[in-house]
């Protein structure tokens, strides 16, 4: 298998790190239902959209994502299911009722909460486009095939960001937490995180394709 030079690798790791950790959907995703749901929502929301990146990584490597590329029309349809689909989210979140007590129903069942991460990466084309601009960059020159090297660093990537958006996802749930615990009120967490997903939905069918 063909992989980058030591050089390379580390200037891949290096600038793969840094975009992981600049704010973004994927990350604003996580910490809305970490804060309203809870840590476990956290982690589950940060496996999912993980998940969602392996799909993208695979369609990379197979070439597949660059058929959305070439296509404005796909392109655009995937964009506005996906931001239909944010904004539903959040739209769920804002209509679901407190308890009488006033605390927080329970999050949704563990499976739904990581395919709605899943589905939340997967309809957002701009992943798409981002991996099929971004690895070609770190394939060597002397690779015959670009499918293994491609994945593999697809692979590593996603690995960080599993890291990343799990930790984000077990902080995100303990700071929601605390809120709770201190007297801040359940119903306005629930409404930030609601229109916090609204919003994401609303940027994603605004964002101009690059």
């Amino acid at each position: 298998m063909a992989i980058p030079d030591i050089a390379d690798a580390g200037l891949f790791l290096t600038t793969s790190v840094l975009l992981i950790v600049t704010p973004g959907p994927d990350m604003m995703y996580v910490i809305a239902r970490g804060v309203a749901q809870g840590r476990r929502a956290g982690i589950l929301s940060a496996l999912g959209v993980c998940t969602g990146l392996l799909v993208h990584v695979f369609a990379a490597a197979l070439g597949l994502s660059a058929l959305l590329q070439a296509s404005a029309a796909a392109y655009a349809a995937v964009k506005l299911v996906g931001s239909a689909y944010l904004i539903y989210l959040g739209l769920r979140t804002l209509l679901v009722r407190t308890r009488p007590d006033g605390a927080p129903c329970p999050p949704p069942r563990r499976t739904r909460l990581y395919f709605q991460g899943v589905l939340s990466n997967v309809l957002n084309p701009k992943v798409a486009l981002f991996f099929v601009a971004f690895l070609p960059q770190f394939v060597p020159a002397s690779s015959g095939s670009t499918f293994r090297p491609m994945l593999l660093l697809g692979l590593t990537f996603t690995a960080l960001g599993v890291l990343w958006l799990i930790g984000l996802g077990l902080l995100s749930g303990a700071v929601g937490r605390w809120l709770n615990e201190h007297g801040a009120a359940s119903r306005t967490m629930q409404w930030l995180s609601g229109a916090a997903l609204i919003g994401l939905g609303v940027r994603l069918a605004l964002g101009r394709r690059n």
